[in-house]
């Protein structure tokens, strides 16, 4: 039986700040924000002394005119829940190959409004 792959995020966090436009070499326009979400309790000892975090941050970006329009409207400490898929960008620098793991949202909606 084979098994088919899926990629599908959906994540509900906290927007950390206001989302910003990065204008792509064809024109188009991609949106990017970064969301705060809870971590699952880890079931591991941790070492004294050790910190563990919490959260983890999680970039987004979407480049549809929906999801630009409903983005221009959040702001940080509003609560969203996200659909997308996992991405991972590669990139040339002067120091080697760099990359990035990103969701590209497809479906965004805000929850709740920053108190």
């Amino acid at each position: 039986m084979e098994i088919a792959s899926r990629n599908e995020v959906v994540l509900v966090g906290r927007l950390s700040g206001d989302p910003v436009d990065k204008e792509l070499p064809s024109g188009d326009v991609l949106r990017t924000w970064r969301l705060v979400v809870d971590r699952a309790p880890s079931k591991r000892p941790v070492p004294e002394g050790q910190r563990v975090s919490t959260i983890d941050t999680v970039d987004c970006f979407a480049w549809t005119a929906g999801l630009l329009r409903a983005a221009g409207s959040w702001t940080p400490g509003d609560v969203l829940e996200v659909h997308g898929s996992l991405r991972r960008r590669f990139w040339h620098t002067g120091g080697g190959v760099q990359s990035r793991t990103e969701v590209e949202v497809t479906k965004a909606k805000r929850l709740s409004r920053a108190a």
